[in-house]
């Protein structure tokens, strides 16, 4: 009897060491993270940075050649529509040599000259009129007499008219000399340096808004149609953002817009205003040259007086291009590719990992859609690593 139970209780310790052995000899449970499939809204989205800009600039630029007058106004006073921005004065002569001014000098003299012929002329002609009227007085009293014929008295009458038209055409003559000594006087008088002309030109803003910049901020002279400043309203801004032509053919317009401007600044809700038809090459960091496409995006909301930003700011954007409002998703970081499939790995009841494919749908940042092969509530393991396998059993880390 003694022998029996010894061998019982040997048996029993015997069990309890291979029961001990195999407890601390068992897998351990992999350490995972996991998450749940979930039906909710899902959004595709373009991130991307761009500037903003004013929606209207509006240029002043100078109406002809002349002196610029130092502006008293800095970028970023405020004016008024119809406010004085800008004073011109006329431009000065430039400088000459003594050959020019010896030949604006007998220019002057010329014109003196050809001025004192046509006084002369002037003489001459109403000489010859006074004449004629004469002539016609005493053709009518001899035709009276009839000592003369009718037609002696109307060639006197005609004479007389023509007498008329050479004082006018002398006078006429008398006028253009004149006018071309004033014209010899003023270019002698510019070439010695004397303005006559001091009068001053003031150019007025076009709008209420801000000095957005200015083009020259000392005195100094100015080309006909050179810019001098630019006016915009600072509280009307957009947002342009470049995207690659193949990520821009995605985004329709009116498409939802969230615009930051900087990290901690509240972020404004807009919309994508217009998606310009034309691309353009740019170089990239890499030195790629890529094809992009502006997009033109205005602010559904104003920007905060204090956080209110100005013109060529940088500004990050999240477009969105697809919004569906009631998906089964599951966070991306779940999916593993294997071969042409897609599958996830499921975390069972009893702690074990099961795999299962998928047929995912869009994709977006965080999540992916999922058209077939899972339901709500199902735990996939995020990140599976190459330690994963069936039938594994897991813990959450």
């Amino acid at each position: 009897m003694k022998l029996q139970r010894r061998w019982i209780y040997g048996g029993i310790a015997a069990l309890a060491v291979v029961a001990a052995l195999a407890w601390a000899l068992r897998p351990a449970p992999l350490p995972v993270q996991t998450a749940l499939a979930t039906r909710g809204p899902f959004e595709q989205a373009i991130e991307e940075d761009g500037v903003l800009r004013l929606v209207q600039r509006y240029t002043v630029a100078s109406p002809t050649a002349g002196e610029l007058q130092r502006p008293g106004l800095r970028v970023g006073d405020t004016v008024s529509a119809g406010e004085a921005v800008v004073v011109l004065r006329p431009a000065a002569p430039g400088l000459i040599d003594a050959r020019t001014r010896a030949v604006l000098q007998q220019r002057l003299g010329s014109a003196q000259a050809a001025l004192a012929a046509a006084d002369a002329q002037v003489a001459r002609q109403q000489a010859a009129l006074a004449q004629a009227q004469l002539d016609v007085k005493r053709q009518e009293e001899l035709a009276r007499a009839q000592f003369v014929s009718a037609a002696a008295r109307e060639q006197a009458e005609l004479n007389r008219r023509q007498a008329q038209q050479a004082v006018a055409a002398a006078q006429a003559e008398r006028r253009v000399a004149d006018f071309a000594l004033h014209e010899a006087q003023a270019a002698l008088s510019l070439a010695d340096g004397n303005r006559s002309d001091n009068s001053l030109w003031t150019l007025r803003s076009p709008v209420a808004g801000r000095v957005i910049a200015l083009h020259k901020e000392s005195e100094g002279t100015v080309a006909a149609g050179q810019p001098l400043l630019d006016i915009g309203d600072t509280e009307r801004m957009e947002a342009v953002v470049d995207l690659l032509s193949g990520d821009a053919a995605r985004v329709p317009e009116g498409a939802a817009v969230t615009l930051q401007i900087g990290t901690g600044l509240p972020s404004l809700r807009a919309h994508v205003a217009r998606v310009e038809p034309v691309a353009f090459t740019k170089v990239s960091a890499l030195g790629i040259e890529e094809q992009r496409v502006n997009l033109r995006i205005a602010l559904d909301e104003p920007w905060p007086q204090r956080r209110a930003p100005g013109d060529g700011y940088r500004v990050d954007a999240r477009i969105v291009t697809l919004a569906l409002p009631d998906v089964l998703r599951v966070p991306t970081a779940a999916l593993v590719r294997a071969g042409e499939q897609w599958q996830v790995y499921l975390v069972n009841a009893d702690e074990r990992v099961q795999v299962q494919a998928v047929t995912p749908g869009s994709r977006g940042d965080e999540f992916t859609v999922i058209e077939q092969g899972l339901q709500a509530g199902a735990r996939v393991v995020l990140y599976p690593g190459n330690g994963v396998r069936a039938g594994q059993r897991v813990v959450e880390r």
